[in-house]
């Protein structure tokens, strides 16, 4: 088998320190100094946090709104404004736990592990494959990257910052417990990570666009715009494609993490079945706790046809 080179942690540079990263360098110290307060204080402040965004960040929460009522037609409105309220505030207490993922020492994150059905992952290593390890965008992902590094390092797809410093340190602090992280747009080394026998995390419950996707139904949308890329690291890798999710505990003790079956004929051919499927799990795991799902983002963005009227006039 040839050598794997996965890509390396990036260094610090002084150029970080040039004053146009004076302001995220203010930002990320208070951000530090308040990771290391108790945790049940900081998930009371990131709720408090939320609901000044329930409150001011308007655009965000018509977007969160938009996306429930389209998801679940029979639902009143005053279920609807309640969870959007509630989702709100857990978007709050997930800019917190940035800090907790990137920062807290070793002892303190796996306090607050609780893991789930780990037989899953473990059988569909025993015979040297790679593993597709699907995740989705619930708002506890942070936690759940670091978390993964204690229960089996991983390396993982994702997109650069556009701040170079924010970059280096969403980058280091990212693959803290884990291995590295390989660049939306590289393909050859995702396939390379997978077929090396690296748990390879993949998010596919977005709307990337009208490139590499199926126009399949999500909950009551009946055309989401949906990656096929699942389907392609799938087809040309030797590994097993399995579900992961990641809840925070209402009881403020931490977090579980369950592994989910491996998909069986998967893919299987049919491009719109397979990712059909996919959006099955994605639901499955959203209506486990809709509140800590990432519904601020324009889910239904892309239509089949450019022409046709936005979700989101």
């Amino acid at each position: 088998m040839a050598k794997h080179h996965p890509n390396k942690k990036p260094p610090f540079e002084w150029r970080f320190l040039h004053p146009r990263f004076w302001l995220t360098w203010v930002g990320v110290i208070i951000l530090y100094l308040i990771s290391w307060l108790p945790y049940r204080l900081q998930i009371a402040m990131g709720k408090g946090l939320g609901t000044l965004f329930y409150k001011f960040m308007k655009r965000r929460v018509n977007i969160a709104r938009r996306n429930l009522q389209l998801c679940f037609p029979d639902w009143s409105e005053d279920k609807i404004e309640a969870l959007v309220k509630e989702n709100m505030q857990n978007t709050g207490v997930a800019y917190f736990e940035i800090g907790m993922a990137w920062w807290w020492p070793d002892w303190r994150v796996k306090r607050k592990l609780f893991i789930h059905d780990q037989q899953y992952l473990q059988q569909a290593q025993q015979d040297g494959e790679g593993v597709l390890l699907l995740l989705f965008h619930f708002l506890s992902l942070e936690m759940q990257a670091r978390l993964q590094g204690f229960i089996q390092p991983a390396v993982g797809l994702y997109r650069p910052h556009n701040n170079a410093v924010m970059e280096f340190l969403q980058t280091r602090g990212r693959g803290r417990s884990n291995k590295y992280l390989i660049r939306k747009k590289d393909v050859k080394g995702m396939l390379s990570a997978i077929d090396h026998g690296e748990i390879s995390a993949y998010l596919p419950d977005q709307d990337y666009g009208r490139k590499r996707v199926e126009f399949v139904p999500f909950f009551a949308v009946p055309d989401a715009s949906t990656t096929t890329g699942t389907l392609l690291f799938a087809a040309n890798a030797r590994c097993k494609v399995m579900a992961s999710t990641c809840y925070r505990r209402k009881d403020g003790k931490g977090y579980d993490v369950y592994f989910h079956k491996p998909l069986e004929n998967f893919p299987s051919g049919d491009d719109k079945a397979d990712v059909t499927r996919i959006n099955q799990l994605v639901e499955e795991a959203v209506l486990q706790a809709p509140s800590q799902y990432l519904w601020v983002h324009r889910r239904f963005k892309t239509r089949p046809e450019k022409d046709m009227p936005s979700y989101y006039s």
